[in-house]
C-alpha cells in the first residue's frame, strides 16, 4: 500500500502524468471563464431539434427574457436548444456563454455566442456548466441531457453542490421521467425531499422569476465558495 504522495507519483507512468496534466489544463481553462462573469442560468437540451420546433421556440423566448432581466445565458454552445436560447439572449445584447466540446458529430459552436470555450473532456465541461449557474434549466434532450440532469440531481441530493433551482421545461416530455421518480419514491430508493429538488413546468417565466429572486451576485461571490454554509434557495 502506498503511504505517501511521493510514492504514488513514482508509480505513475509518464502517460498517466500527461493525462492528469491535460485534465487539469482543461478544467483550469473552464474555471477561468466561469470566474469572468456573475453566475447566470445554465440551459441544457437537445442539439438535434430544429429551430422551428416548439421547444426551441420556448428556449429562444427564455433566453430573451433572461437577457432582458440582466442574466447571463450559459449553454453547451452547440445547435438545437442551445442555439435557440443563445439566439434569444444575443438578439437584445445579452451575454451568452458557450461551453462547447469536441465531438465527432453535431457539436459545433452556434453563431450567437459572446464568449465560447471548447473543451476536450466532458467532466471539465460539466464542472464549468455547473459552477456557472445560479439556476438550471433542462429542456427535452437525449442521453447527454439525461446524463447532465442525473448528475446535477445526484450531487444536490448528496449535498456535493449547492441546491439551486432546477426546472424541467416541457411537461409532456418530462411526464414519464416524473413517473419514474415517483416509482423510486414508492420503493424508498429516494427520500421525499429529493423530489423537491426539481420542478416540471411549461411556464418559462417561472425560471426568470427564480433568477430574479436570487439576483445578480458579484463575480467574486460564486455560490460554490463555502457552499456548505449556504442555505438552499427555494424555487417558490
Amino acid at each position: 500500500m502506498l503511504k505517501t504522495e511521493e510514492e504514488l507519483l513514482k508509480k505513475l507512468s509518464i502517460a498517466d502524468l500527461e493525462r492528469a496534466n491535460a485534465y487539469a489544463k482543461d478544467l483550469g481553462r473552464g474555471l477561468q471563464i466561469v470566474r469572468s462573469f456573475p453566475q447566470g442560468v445554465t440551459i441544457f437540451g437537445s442539439a438535434r431539434l430544429p429551430q422551428d420546433h416548439k421547444y426551441c421556440k420556448m428556449a429562444y423566448d427564455l433566453g430573451r427574457l433572461l437577457a432582458e432581466n440582466g442574466h447571463a445565458v450559459i449553454t453547451g454552445g452547440g445547435p438545437g436548444i442551445m442555439e435557440a436560447a443563445s439566439h434569444g439572449a444575443y438578439e437584445i445584447g445579452g451575454r451568452t456563454i458557450g461551453l462547447n466540446i469536441t465531438l465527432s458529430h453535431e457539436q459545433f459552436p452556434n453563431p450567437y455566442l459572446t464568449e465560447c470555450l471548447t473543451f476536450e473532456y466532458f467532466f471539465a465541461r460539466k464542472v464549468s456548466l455547473a459552477m456557472a449557474a445560479k439556476v438550471f434549466v433542462f429542456f427535452p434532450g437525449g442521453f447527454g441531457t439525461m446524463d447532465e440532469i442525473s448528475e446535477i440531481l445526484c450531487l444536490m441530493q448528496e449535498k456535493k453542490m449547492p441546491k439551486m433551482p432546477v426546472f424541467l421545461v416541457g411537461k409532456a416530455f418530462w411526464k414519464n421521467f416524473d413517473k419514474s421518480i415517483k416509482k423510486m419514491l414508492e420503493l424508498k430508493l429516494i427520500a421525499a425531499d429529493d423530489v423537491k429538488i426539481f420542478k416540471i413546468t411549461d411556464d418559462i417565466k417561472e425560471v426568470v422569476k427564480a433568477a430574479n429572486r436570487i439576483g445578480h451576485p458579484k463575480i467574486s461571490e460564486n455560490f460554490y465558495d463555502g457552499f456548505r454554509e449556504a442555505s438552499a434557495i427555494k424555487m417558490g
